[in-house]
């Protein structure tokens, strides 16, 4: 393997030898010492987020099928800080009697659908993506149903892969077909050879976005989201709203706006439809959700359709805005799964109306709930405002007016039921409220990054600047 192999994949060497460690270490030590290796790896994948911001050359290998540039390690940064945190918030329930024996293969098949997310952002073909996805979906079966002593946890786990095998069914087909009116897999080729739209075009694209709606949990493909979000641990529902949400709408923009932007006419339409159709049954649904990880399901399946208003913007401004609105998310829907994992940890109780007065007796984690609930509607001053701004401003510039008009509705709708949980946990009356809950020091790390990066993504304009200065480089 030359220094050129190395230092171009050097993100994904990365994680294959942090996975080999923990194996390693996992082998090594003795039962008593076994959780010392959750140690190790946070703090070797801490290295690996902070060597990721290190300047290097990109470039491609193997032919084409695998490719990095600046914009490619930003959109991996962007998670890397996300798993991370889940990492962080992990740390207590990785010590429950019922998973320690198994913590670290916890570990590495979470750094496994983290590589598969990495050649998915990378891949210069259909085939190097199809095996990125591949990668990435299959381990997450098994996260969703590591509670394998719960039943919904098992149920999580079967309705996911069994969802997660009918859209890579639509997606391959989309992709033979585009191999049938190109002959080639190859992103340059497709985007040199397919100039001009045609019936068989059409409909490869129909499946392939029908594919990744699935993933991206776009209406009418979301059926499966709420009850796997409700059946997996907490841990797991919060890595699958944010980092492979993320990833999907990387991929997304990357397809769309590079290997099919002279079909803009034929999936514009499609966007536009999926972005108002999600944003309303998202918010809607939300309203009526007793339980929270499901209320945060239906939340993150409306904030999937905020996403694809910067999809609508086929510059690198588009780009930009869906980057940095993934980042924000990622903090802010963190945010609150951290507190929702810290109550559940501490009482195993999930329902919103056991929120009720919460404040009362555990005011911080009532404010920090407040402020990622806040970030998620788009209250000004915090980062979600800032997020939501540059989306509008993306659609607006493109020409979608009455989309954004649709999407300020919407806003006021999921200000409406975001303030429900407010309200529970601040006003509503409780003689028996939730005890003081004693979070540990990661969990803590981990809420104290949410809330400076909620504050500090929004106000820093050179957040916003550097994330623009990767992406012109593309």
């Amino acid at each position: 393997m030359t220094y050129s192999i190395i230092s171009i994949m050097r993100q994904e060497l990365g994680l294959v030898v942090i996975a080999l460690l923990v194996l390693f270490f996992d082998l090594v030590v003795n039962e008593k010492n076994k959780q010392k290796v959750f140690l190790i790896a946070l703090a070797l994948f801490g290295l690996h987020t902070l060597a990721g911001f290190f300047p290097f050359e990109g470039g491609n290998l193997f032919g084409g099928m695998y490719s990095t540039q600046p914009v490619h390690i930003l959109m991996k940064n962007v998670l890397n800080i996300g798993v991370f945190l889940v990492l962080l918030m992990s740390a207590s329930w990785l010590k429950t009697p019922q998973i320690a024996n198994k913590s670290n293969e916890f570990l590495m098949i979470l750094l496994t659908t983290l590589s598969g997310m990495y050649f998915m952002i990378s891949a210069g073909d259909f085939l190097m993506f199809y095996i990125g996805l591949e990668i990435a979906s299959i381990p997450m079966a098994i996260l969703a149903a590591y509670e394998k002593f719960k039943s919904r946890s098992e149920e999580a786990g079967i309705k996911f892969l069994l969802n997660s095998a009918l859209s890579t069914g639509f997606l391959l087909f989309g992709l033979s077909l585009f191999y049938a009116a190109a002959g080639s897999i190859y992103f340059d080729d497709l985007t040199r050879t397919l100039s001009q739209p045609s019936p068989l075009v059409a409909l490869a694209l129909t499946f392939l976005l029908s594919g990744l709606a699935f993933k991206l949990s776009l209406v009418p493909f979301h059926f499966w989201t709420a009850d796997v979000y409700e059946g997996s641990p907490m841990v797991v529902t919060s890595y699958f709203s944010v980092i492979s949400k993320g990833a999907v709408a990387f991929v997304l923009g990357i397809l769309l706006f590079k290997v099919f932007p002279v079909f803009e006419g034929l999936w514009q339409n499609v966007i536009y439809t999926l972005a108002v159709a999600t944003m309303f049954l998202g918010n809607l649904f939300a309203i009526r959700q007793k339980n929270i990880k499901r209320f945060l399901a239906f939340s993150s399946i409306a904030q999937a359709g905020f996403i694809l208003l910067g999809l609508l913007h086929t510059d690198n401004l588009g780009i930009i805005v869906i980057i940095y609105f993934v980042l924000i998310y990622i903090l802010s829907n963190l945010a609150a799964f951290g507190v929702a994992q810290a109550v559940y940890a501490a009482s195993g109780k999930e329902n919103i109306e056991d929120y009720n007065g919460f404040y009362k007796t555990n005011p911080r984690l009532a404010l920090i709930m407040m402020l990622a609930l806040f970030s998620l509607s788009g209250i000004p001053p915090v980062a979600g405002f800032f997020s939501k701004f540059f989306l509008f401003t993306a659609a607006a510039k493109a020409g979608y007016y009455w989309l954004v008009f649709i999407a300020v509705v919407n806003t006021t709708i999921a200000l409406y039921y975001y303030l429900l949980v407010v309200k529970a946990m601040f006003i509503n009356p409780n003689p028996e409220p939730l005890p003081t809950i004693r979070s540990d020091k990661y969990l803590r790390s981990a809420l104290f990054i949410t809330v400076i990066g909620i504050f500090l993504t929004g106000i820093l304009s050179p957040v916003f600047e550097y994330i623009q200065a990767m992406v012109d480089k593309f």
